[in-house]
């Protein structure tokens, strides 16, 4: 069980539930597949392959939970097809136009009519809270995914006093910082081959760059147009790769061969224990990385945490 995005989300108060509370409050929102009628579904699952049972897999403090959706598949270009042909034939044979009012109605009726035909598919959300950092972290690569994760969990505690966290400096001009002055970040990271820039102005031109010597006259001469950085690609002491972005979202996030091979060292007999083990491993590691990287942009705001307020995109 590795994350490969970091959504990071800061409780502002002590986590106000235990994990037995939490087992219990998520229990009733357990999955459920989709009704012969229902669009889509959202709900609870275990974390861990065969423990169907737990919805909360504690290690060490860390406690990872799973969301589930399956939606119907009902493609527009389909809905479209039923659409004309039933209009013409309303055309055709009262000799009239049908209007817009009248179309939404049809195609009410037609996906009423379809939904139980269609199939469905679904994806898994995982998530984990550090109980001891005081923090939710989704691993989710947009932003609707893990508000949905985190907006179905608030429902499911009647509270959940998360934001998204605030640092001192801008990640944007911390970042261009680091380019413009022609200097590491820090100790143990390493900027790497790939960013991204953009002009300050109101739909101002974005450059992408991979596989580019950031330090080069071509993005010095972006730099120096004004362009500012708001995503780059960073690895930090050899354990991990990741690109951040200017809400400090974390993408593309990979345990390098350091902790692989730490995980390959551990022997285990079935999926549960090897999940467990990994999740070890992860979690542990990302607890060691959060406060560096925060440092990184000089440190949380904390005052952010004096009111607790309902979380928001990270984007």
């Amino acid at each position: 069980m590795w994350f490969k995005n970091l959504s990071l989300y800061r409780f502002t108060e002590d986590i106000p539930f235990s994990e037995t509370q939490l087992q219990e409050k998520l229990d009733s929102f357990r999955f459920r597949p989709c009704g012969s009628l229902e669009l889509f579904s959202y709900g609870w699952t275990a974390p861990l392959p065969g423990q169907d049972d737990l919805l909360v897999h504690n290690n060490n403090g860390f406690w990872m939970i799973c969301a589930r959706k399956e939606e119907k598949i009902l493609p527009a270009t389909v809905i479209n097809e039923f659409l004309q042909e039933r209009v013409g034939d309303i055309e055709d044979r009262e000799l009239r136009k049908v209007r817009k009012k009248e179309k939404d109605s049809i195609r009410d009726e037609i996906i009423h009519d379809l939904l139980p035909k269609a199939f469905s598919y679904s994806r898994r959300t995982y998530a984990y809270i550090d109980s001891k950092g005081k923090w939710l972290i989704v691993d989710a690569s947009s932003n609707k995914k893990s508000d949905d994760l985190v907006s179905y969990l608030r429902k499911s505690l009647d509270a959940l006093p998360v934001i998204p966290p605030v640092v001192n400096t801008s990640p944007t001009a911390m970042m261009t910082q680091w380019l413009t002055e022609n200097q590491p970040a820090a100790q143990g990271i390493i900027l790497e081959n790939e960013c991204e820039l953009r002009s300050p102005e109101e739909d101002g031109g974005i450059v992408r760059c991979k596989r580019q010597d950031l330090f080069s006259p071509e993005i010095e001469s972006h730099l120096k147009a004004g362009k500012e950085v708001i995503k780059l690609a960073l690895t930090w002491n050899d354990r991990l790769s990741f690109v951040i972005d200017e809400h400090l979202s974390i993408k593309r996030l990979r345990f390098l061969d350091l902790i692989q091979e730490e995980a390959a060292d551990i022997e285990t007999d079935s999926d549960a224990d090897r999940f467990d083990a990994d999740f070890a491993i992860m979690s542990l590691e990302l607890a060691r990385f959060l406060p560096k990287f925060f440092e990184l942009f000089d440190g949380e705001d904390i005052r952010s945490h004096s009111s607790p307020k309902i979380s928001v995109s990270n984007g």
